[in-house]
């Protein structure tokens, strides 16, 4: 049967957004061409495919890719390899009497004799293999073609077990012979690091004839060859025999066992040494190759393992990683736009904003300065870990390790900030005097934040943890702006609710509770020895005007400007206003 357009299935890393990708690898041209939902959505792993089927998939609209410039993965991963040994007739003659067998006596088995290879072992298509020097002087290859589940099922006749076959891929069973021997099972032998090759590609069970041919080369020498129908026990009964006491899952892989010809099989004995190459072809399933790795390699599953992680990052929002500065352990979106030899001005934007907040200002000083833009953690384009515990402090810290970056010679800026980034402003500016040459705090709270104003904001931090952005949305909007702009700027209205709602409820938590947390300190504002703007709203219900005021007289050398019928959302309330106020104090400075 001849393989359909676009289900030679492979998985590999995309060169451009470095996301895990799912395509169709066309054998013999070498291309792979990106796959896509009918939606249009990216694919990123056989599970999807499998659980989609491939009636609701099409290939995308990029330009296919050399197999040579990305990295393959193997087709399916994630889950410990379901095995069968003595599968093949003969070799379960030559396994006997190799004298590595200590499983049975029998050439031939009774009943399948099932093992699983970690997880761990998984790797794909031309990636080196391990020879574990000092664990095992006996590596041995078994060339084996997988199948993989299509289905969920429990106790499957083995009359309709193809039903719940998805699909076939190569798997390389490699081994540790004399483990194998020594602890009575396989499951040691079979499950070192790099031992289990998979791919180069995984294809639907109607794509493929039903009888498979494999063939298991070494160094261009032929050493396997046997064909489906060889089994001692067929794939339908093994699919049964599994599910008879346990639940078969979708992408459920299984290792049909190996034919005669493996390196215990040989006299003298041909275990594998480093520089080997190991081909195991199987028809329509392309070539999968593998090399053995020099005898001080360095083992990669170490590291790969090392980087995952079960904690949760939130606000996962930029894709490819794009715009993203790394900070130590951080990472966070940043942005340098104007005129990069004017004077330096830095953003902070408040609670449920964005460095987007500031884009008026941005368009009117793009020409004259210098503009440094970032998102706090988990705001706007910024991820946040879980471990991660955001404070007033640490996105002080963040918006000083980004300036430092972005701008090694650390000249003094200018810090414009709104909302809750006010009381960031005046901590950077306390801690580190000589990178803040001004300041210009739009709506500053109150320092320390009341007790009221604190339980409120953890509260509001758990109602957006069980409900998301939408259970607040209303509230902050009424209590943020004013009754003019709710009635006469539905422009305003509607930025500001973009603004709440396209933040991510877990990052919008995190935040609540640091600014909850600030009502523990008190900002020694009297120390501020910069020059010092501070504009407000007559209805600014976080910043009234009489609490700017109280800041004016602290901080010396500040001066205070109260905008009309404007609420706390000030540049989305009025641009014009805001706009030439700090345009108008811009100018004083020079």
């Amino acid at each position: 049967m001849a393989t359909s357009p676009s289900t030679n299935y492979c998985a590999y890393i995309d060169p451009n957004s470095r996301q895990h990708r799912i395509g169709h690898l066309d054998l013999a041209t070498e291309q792979i061409h990106p796959l896509v939902f009918l939606s249009g959505t990216r694919i990123s792993d056989l599970y999807q495919v499998i659980e989609a089927g491939e009636e609701n998939i099409q290939l995308g609209r990029e330009d296919s890719i050399p197999l040579s410039q990305v990295k393959l993965l193997p087709p399916i991963s994630g889950r410990d390899i379901l095995a069968v040994g003595k599968n093949y007739v003969e070799h379960a003659k030559e396994f006997n009497s190799s004298g590595f067998d200590s499983s049975d006596k029998n050439d031939q088995p009774t009943f399948p004799v099932i093992f699983t290879k970690r997880v761990t072992s998984i790797i794909a298509h031309g990636d080196q293999v391990l020879l574990h020097t000092g664990f095992t002087e006996t590596p041995d290859y078994e060339g084996e073609i997988g199948v993989i589940i299509g289905k969920t099922g429990h106790k499957i006749p083995e009359s309709e077990a193809m039903d719940y076959v998805w699909g076939y891929t190569i798997i390389n069973d490699f081994t540790a012979r004399e483990k194998q021997r020594d602890h009575k099972q396989f499951y040691i032998g079979k499950s070192p690091d790099t031992f289990c090759p998979i791919g180069p590609i995984a294809v639907p069970k109607e794509h493929l004839p039903t009888n498979l041919q494999l063939q298991t080369f070494v160094n261009g020498e032929k050493r396997q060859e046997a064909t489906l129908d060889q089994l001692i026990f067929s794939i339908p009964t093994l699919v049964s025999c599994l599910s008879q006491g346990q639940t078969l899952q979708p992408g459920d892989t299984l290792a049909t066992g190996t034919p005669y010809g493996v390196g215990f099989g040989f006299r003298p004995m041909k275990f594998l040494q480093a520089g080997d190459e190991v081909k195991v072809s199987v028809t329509g399933l392309g070539t999968l190759t593998n090399y053995m790795a020099a005898t001080d390699a360095i083992n990669p599953t170490v590291e790969r393992v090392k980087s995952q992680s079960s904690i949760p990052v939130a606000n996962q929002k930029a894709r490819g990683h794009e715009g993203l500065v790394k900070m130590g352990t951080k990472e966070l979106f940043s942005q340098v736009q104007g005129h990069t030899e004017g004077p330096p001005i830095i953003f902070i934007h408040g609670l449920g904003g964005s460095s987007t907040y500031f884009s008026p200002l941005v368009a009117r000083l793009s020409s004259t300065h210098a503009l440094y833009l970032s998102d706090f953690e988990g705001h706007g384009l910024s991820p946040t870990n879980a471990l991660s515990k955001i404070t007033i402090a640490s996105l002080a810290s963040d918006i000083r390790d980004v300036y430092h970056n972005a701008r090694p010679d650390r000249k003094p800026a200018t810090v414009i900030a709104h909302s809750m980034g006010c009381l960031v402003a005046m901590k950077l500016a306390l801690e580190n005097p000589e990178l803040v040459s001004s300041l210009i705090l739009m709506g500053p709270p109150p320092s320390p934040l009341p007790k009221a104003g604190s339980a409120g904001s953890f509260a509001r931090a758990e109602l957006v943890r069980n409900k998301g952005m939408v259970a607040v949305v209303d509230a902050v909007v009424n209590a943020g702006l004013s009754p003019k702009t709710r009635e006469g700027n539905p422009l305003a209205v509607a930025a500001t609710r973009m603004s709440l709602l396209g933040q991510d409820p877990e990052g919008y938590a995190k935040a609540c509770t640091a600014l909850a947390k600030s009502a523990t300190e008190t900002l020694d504002t009297a120390s501020l020895n910069c020059p010092t703007f501070i504009l407000t709203g007559d209805h600014d219900a976080v910043s009234p005007p009489n609490l700017c005021f109280s800041y004016g007289k602290s901080i010396k050398n500040s001066e205070v400007q109260v905008l009309e019928t404007i609420g706390h959302w000030h540049l989305f309330e009025d641009v014009e206003g805001v706009s030439d106020a700090v345009h108008t104090f811009l100018e004083t400075l020079q």
